[in-house]
């Protein structure tokens, strides 16, 4: 038994099926834009990724300077 009960033998009759029904030509495009699609696809995870880890860097220093302002103002009054 193969995927889900479909053997081997079925799936060759599959593809012959579906290159008689469409042709090598319009499957080879179909192939190139799923790839190209895929390629976009990991672009932009990646993109968001980086986007989404560079965001988490400024907010942990945009917390860190508050803090640095308390410590300031703390010791200002300190002083005074």
């Amino acid at each position: 038994m193969g995927l889900g009960g479909v053997n081997l033998t079925q799936l060759l009759i599959i593809l012959v099926i579906v290159v008689l029904v469409f042709g090598t030509k319009k499957l080879k495009n179909i192939g190139s834009d799923l790839g190209g699609a895929l390629k976009g696809f990991k672009s932009a995870m990646k993109d968001d990724e980086s986007k989404n880890q560079q965001t988490q860097i400024e907010e942990e220093n945009d917390t860190f300077d508050v803090k640095a302002e308390k410590v300031e103002e703390t010791v200002e009054e300190k002083q005074a």
